[in-house]
C-alpha cells in the first residue's frame, strides 16, 4: 500500500513538473499511473491534496529535516545542512524517469503550488525564516569566537547565505541547477568572511 502511494506521488510530481498543475487532468494522471480513478481517490481525496503532498515530500520535508539544528549552530553545521538539502533535491531529480524534468520545471511548479495554496506558502516562509535565523546565529557565534571577521554585517551576510541556493543563473547553467557550484559558493563565501588567521 505504501509503495503504491509513493509511486503515485513520484509520477504525479513528474507530470506536474512537465505539464504544470493546471494543465494536468485526472485522466492524465490515470494514464501515466495506469490506475483507475477509484484507486487514485483511495489514496488522495483530490488533485489539490496530491499536489500539496508532492510539495511537502520534495521540498518542505527535506528542508525541515536539514534545519533540525541546535540553537548553538556554527557555520560548518549550516553549510553541511544546506549541502544535505541540495543533495536531496538533486537525488529527487535523478529519480524521475522523464529526463526532460529539470530545476526550471520544478521551480515553476513550486511557485504555482505556493500561489495556489497559502498554507504551503506559509510553511515555506516559516522554513525560510528559520534558515535565515540559523545563519544569523551561526555567523554571530563565529564572530564572537573570532573565526569570522567582526566588521561584516551579520544580517546582510545571513541573507547572502540564505539566498545562495536560489541564485542559480539559467543563462550560465542551463535549465538545470549546478548543485556542485552552489556547494562551492557556500564554502567560498565562508572563506571570504573568515578572519585572516582562520
Amino acid at each position: 500500500m505504501k509503495d503504491r502511494r509513493e509511486y503515485i506521488i513520484s509520477k504525479a510530481m513528474e507530470l506536474y513538473a512537465l505539464q504544470g498543475y493546471h494543465n494536468t487532468s485526472i485522466t492524465d494522471l490515470q494514464n501515466a499511473l495506469d490506475i483507475g480513478r477509484g484507486t487514485l481517490y483511495y489514496y488522495f481525496s483530490d488533485q489539490d491534496e496530491l499536489l500539496q503532498t508532492c510539495m511537502e515530500r520534495y521540498f518542505l520535508q527535506p528542508k525541515q529535516e536539514a534545519l533540525q539544528l541546535s540553537e548553538n549552530v556554527n557555520m560548518e553545521d549550516m553549510i553541511l545542512a544546506m549541502e544535505h538539502y541540495l543533495d536531496s533535491l538533486e537525488e529527487a531529480l535523478l529519480t524521475f524517469e522523464d529526463k526532460r524534468i529539470n530545476t526550471s520545471n520544478v521551480n515553476n511548479l513550486m511557485f504555482e503550488a505556493y500561489s495556489r495554496f497559502p498554507s504551503l506558502r506559509r510553511k515555506a516562509q516559516r522554513l525560510a525564516l528559520k534558515e535565515l535565523d540559523l545563519w544569523r546565529r551561526a555567523i554571530g557565534y563565529e564572530q564572537r569566537q573570532g573565526i569570522i571577521r567582526s566588521d561584516i554585517d551579520t544580517e546582510l551576510t545571513a541573507i547572502m547565505f540564505a539566498h545562495i541556493k536560489n541564485s542559480y543563473d539559467s543563462g550560465l547553467t542551463g535549465a538545470k541547477m549546478d548543485f556542485d557550484l552552489l556547494k562551492r559558493t557556500y564554502r567560498g563565501l565562508y572563506k571570504l568572511i573568515k578572519t585572516p588567521q582562520n
